[in-house]
């Protein structure tokens, strides 16, 4: 398993309380090893980061992102990230709340596809 700074737990918690409705969704279908059987865990904390899914037999990490992350700033965050979790093996994967809210079932094809790549 990954480290993580202890001090992100709190703010994991907090992320996990108030997910957005993208969120909501696609946790409604990958909770409990719902996409076959594999164990998704949410608000994940990583390293120096929170992941928003995370399914560690398949190291795949599922990033839904909003308005923000279309920000030069939020570019540059974004990218730096999936940079360090690329660095220690895992794979991202990463939406839009749109697609997600709207095409849920394609993101679940595109999450499916990926794990049978990386287990």
């Amino acid at each position: 398993m990954l480290t993580y700074a202890p001090h992100l737990k709190h703010f994991a918690r907090k992320l996990r309380s108030g997910m957005t409705d993208a969120e909501q969704r696609l946790w409604s279908r990958l909770r409990r090893k719902q996409l076959h059987d594999v164990q998704f865990y949410r608000q994940k904390p990583l390293g120096h980061y929170i992941v928003d899914f995370y399914a560690p037999d398949a190291r795949l990490v599922v990033e839904i992102d909003g308005g923000q992350h279309f920000e030069p700033a939020g570019i540059r965050r974004d990218q730096r990230r999936d940079a360090w979790l690329r660095s220690v093996g895992l794979h991202v994967l990463r939406f839009d709340d749109r697609q997600v809210l709207l095409e849920t079932d394609l993101v679940l094809e595109a999450i499916w596809q990926a794990m049978n790549v990386r287990r």
